[in-house]
């Protein structure tokens, strides 16, 4: 799963790196057409979340995961066929909705296979991964990029599409697991649907309030990639006198701290009760890092870039610990029979935690100064003293509606 991890992140790095370059240079289209179109594909996307993390319950998550890599492989290739923004707009919304319920299956699969102790220092080891995956695309496609050529650029969509293709077939190596070599037999629920109007299931994911809320606010928590991809690079450029140069520096630094101290820093983390004291440090670090940079628009010369530096540091520290309390808590909170469903919804909450982080964000911080970055904190420290308590609601809803259901051993050893 580790070389899985590496050999995707390579691909998908690969043409994202050069995506913005494709898309204006080999498919004419202007910067304009291409946000609309992730923006349509970004709202579709939201619309099919729950329904595609219910068919990866019922098809299968293993099965899903590879029928969704092979979609994924194949609409990367069929870039070379889009022509103008009809088609782009088309193939976008299909390679999202495929790469939706491929990490739907995906992230069930991942946490149903690891056994509950060791799970999460798993998910870790594949981040860091893929990671360094990410990594390597990115100097692919860079060099693609220096090219004199654009014919060089022009052959990355089927570099992906065969690096792709490469890891669907690692991923059919996986175990199956036992649960899903058998067909699902039809559920009262199914039976009495099948004779008339449908009742409701009170084993929906849907029904769990708390965990969409739970979804929602660590998303909040989670928008320490709005700090570190778009805020602080534009406060370091308007508000200080940085040079620009420091920021392959700090992008830098957090791909080596990322690959480097991912493992450790979810280390124990098992149950929700570890997973919200990750959740906690997160928060502390993204809190940290606005208090540091925020003093900055006053601070000169190696002082700031010291400062912005560390401020970099410590909202990297927010997103590994973020990260490791975020996959416990969905781990723990998700009905075992229902993961993909689960997943369905945690990326429906999780989008409705970060869908305005980058405009707010952008506006408080860069238009209001030190006021803005203390209001950004508050924002933090608000999600994460609610989290704890909605997280144990949900748990409590999930011990109710399946009378107290827990890992499955079956599962676990497969």
């Amino acid at each position: 799963m580790a070389y899985q991890s590496v050999l995707s992140a390579f691909g998908e790095g690969a043409f994202l790196t050069g995506s913005a370059f494709y898309f204006t240079r080999i498919v004419g289209l202007s910067a304009t057409q291409v946000g609309l179109g992730l923006t349509i594909a970004g709202v579709v996307t939201f619309a099919f979340s729950v329904p595609l993390g219910k068919l990866a319950d019922r098809v299968g998550t293993r099965r899903t995961w590879v029928l969704g890599s092979l979609l994924e492989a194949l609409l990367f290739g069929s870039w070379l066929l889009v022509g103008g923004f009809a088609g782009y707009v088309a193939v976008t919304i299909a390679l999202e909705l495929a790469q939706t319920w491929m990490r739907a299956g995906r992230n069930a699969y991942r946490f149903a296979v690891f056994p509950r102790e060791t799970r999460v220092r798993s998910l870790a080891y594949m981040r860091a991964a893929r990671n360094v995956g990410y990594t390597l695309g990115a100097a692919a496609g860079g060099l693609a990029l220096a090219a004199p050529s654009d014919g060089v650029m022009r052959s990355v969509p089927v570099v992906t599409a065969v690096l792709l293709l490469l890891n669907t077939v690692l991923v059919t190596r996986l175990p199956r697991l036992p649960a899903e070599e058998r067909a699902a037999p039809a559920t009262p629920l199914e039976a009495a649907t099948s004779r008339g109007r449908r009742p409701r299931d009170p084993r929906a994911a849907l029904r769990n309030r708390p965990f969409v809320l739970a979804t929602a606010l660590d998303g909040v928590l989670g928008t320490h990639q709005v700090l570190l991809n778009v805020v602080i690079p534009l406060w370091l450029v308007q508000e200080t006198d940085a040079p620009p140069v420091l920021l392959a520096w700090l992008f830098g630094t957090n791909t080596v701290l990322a690959v480097g101290l991912q493992v450790a820093a979810a280390r124990g983390v098992s149950d929700v009760a570890s997973s919200m004291r990750a959740e906690y440090r997160g928060a502390a670090c993204f809190v940290l890092s606005c208090l540091v940079v925020l003093v900055t628009h006053d601070t000169v010369g190696w002082v700031t870039i010291a400062l912005v530096w560390f401020g970099h540091v410590t909202v990297t520290g927010a997103e590994l610990f973020q990260s490791a309390g975020q996959w416990g808590l969905q781990a723990e909170l998700s009905d075992p029979e229902r993961r993909g469903e689960y997943q369905g919804v945690a990326g429906l909450g999780y989008t409705l935690g970060t869908v305005w982080a980058p405009a707010v964000y952008t506006f408080l911080a860069v238009r209001h100064g030190a006021v803005g970055w203390l209001v950004v904190a508050g924002i933090v420290v608000l999600a994460a003293v609610g989290l704890g308590p909605t997280a144990r609601a949900a748990e409590r809803h999930l011990m109710r509606v399946t009378g107290g259901l827990g890992e499955p051993s079956a599962t676990a050893a497969g």
